[in-house]
């Protein structure tokens, strides 16, 4: 059977800087920064105080509060994003064949702020105080699952969780499934919220983040000179998948056509990725095979680029070796310079950074970029401090994760 062509007909998001895919674009593109001081919970005793968190979201604009109080937060993430995405694709699931539609979602974490605060019920008042609600919540498959139950959807519905690179799987496996006719349409993307005690402290510990108290705006920085770490935000990005004729003959409105998927690993090491971007690189390699684009179409790379030293280097090293002197000529930014790294939700708030990019024109900068470090390549561009206006038509969309994962979405103007 010939290969389906899967296109995005809806996009929905919660971040720290936008609760819209139009106004997270808008806030990228002006430089804004998600950036700010921890309020959510006592963080005195920690080496890193600020993140970026989300301050007022308010579940009950999407689903009723008895429906959100059976929920982590990471799931209301979904909830919302997933919400938003099939109102702006207008697809009307009464008159659809359910077991055709699906919901594949990823997460690296899950309900980690369901498992902490349960923990704490546990130790203060004993076993029989644990909430009977506490797995259905906790689960790393909760968003996906309410999803489906939401809109009484029948179709594949599963989590993957791949650290940072879960999201990007999670649209790679749903782009496969509707491009070899398994099903007509998969709300898809991922949801993470980990900034919370146990979290927060397990990447102190790990001395991943940056710990620039002094100023939190400045401290996500990716490919600068002088970065110390990334940024531990949380939020969601959820899109629709749909194949092509349908979506055409239903007059839905088309962002970007979803062209090729790859994923690998690096075999290397638990956090740390090959130093010479080798599997980066064979995934970029794969996906514009799978994809059928020549490496010289490409006009646009969203990076993973968290800001750390390793993945920084080993990132620049990889699209160096796959495009050659042409990585030159390749605009190259990373948003998480102004939002902060979503761990698994990352790879689909960039992919909708990406299609937004090819819909509007704009590459988003990668802000707090004073210096660029020569060892990411004085001669890359990295899109320093300023959005620019440019035709973008084929772009591709990083995603690196813990566990040596790497996973790459090649998506296209129609």
């Amino acid at each position: 059977m010939s290969k389906r062509r899967v296109v995005i007909t809806g996009l929905g998001c919660v971040t720290a800087l936008a609760e819209s895919p139009d106004g997270l674009f808008t806030a990228l593109c002006a430089g804004e920064n998600g950036i700010s001081p921890i309020e959510s919970f006592d963080v005195s005793e920690y080496t890193v105080k600020f993140g970026g968190e989300i301050k007022k979201f308010d579940v009950t604009k999407y689903i009723n509060q008895r429906e959100g109080k059976r929920m982590d937060r990471f799931t209301q993430f979904a909830m919302a994003g997933a919400i938003q995405a099939v109102q702006d694709s207008g697809l009307d699931f009464s008159k659809e064949d359910l077991f055709r539609i699906g919901v594949i979602v990823g997460t690296g974490i899950g309900g980690i702020q369901e498992i902490e605060q349960q923990h704490i019920r546990l130790l203060n008042k004993g076993p029989g105080r644990v909430s009977p609600f506490c797995v259905p919540r906790l689960m790393a498959n909760a968003a996906s699952g309410n999803i489906a139950i939401f809109y009484g959807l029948k179709g594949p519905n599963f989590c993957v969780l791949s650290a940072c690179a879960s999201s990007n799987h999670a649209i790679g496996e749903a782009f496969c499934n509707i491009r070899h006719g398994r099903s007509d349409v998969i709300i898809t993307g991922g949801a993470e919220a980990a900034l919370s005690p146990v979290g927060l402290a397990s990447f102190c510990a790990a001395r991943s983040l940056s710990t620039r108290n002094d100023d939190p705006r400045v401290a996500s920085r990716p490919f600068d000179r002088d970065r110390d770490g990334f940024v531990l935000s949380e939020g969601s990005g959820i899109l629709i998948l749909e194949e092509l004729s349908r979506a055409k003959k239903r007059k839905a409105n088309i962002y970007a056509e979803l062209l090729g998927y790859s994923a690998t690993d690096d075999g290397y090491h638990i956090t740390a990725p090959l130093p010479n971007g080798e599997g980066a690189a064979k995934t970029m390699e794969l996906a514009l095979i799978d994809a059928g684009v020549e490496k010289e179409k490409v006009s646009y790379i969203n990076a993973h680029g968290t800001g750390t030293v390793l993945n920084d280097i080993a990132e620049s090293a990889a699209i160096r070796s796959i495009f050659g002197k042409g990585a030159y000529d390749i605009p190259v930014s990373s948003t998480k310079s102004c939002l902060g790294h979503l761990l698994g939700a990352s790879g689909a708030v960039e992919l909708i950074a990406c299609v937004k990019t090819i819909n509007k024109s704009v590459i988003p900068p990668t802000i707090n970029l004073d210096n660029i470090d020569e060892q990411c390549d004085l001669k890359m561009d990295f899109v320093p401090l300023k959005a620019r206006e440019a035709e973008v038509n084929v772009a591709l969309s990083n995603s690196l994760g813990f566990g040596g994962h790497n996973s790459c979405l090649v998506v296209g103007k129609l």
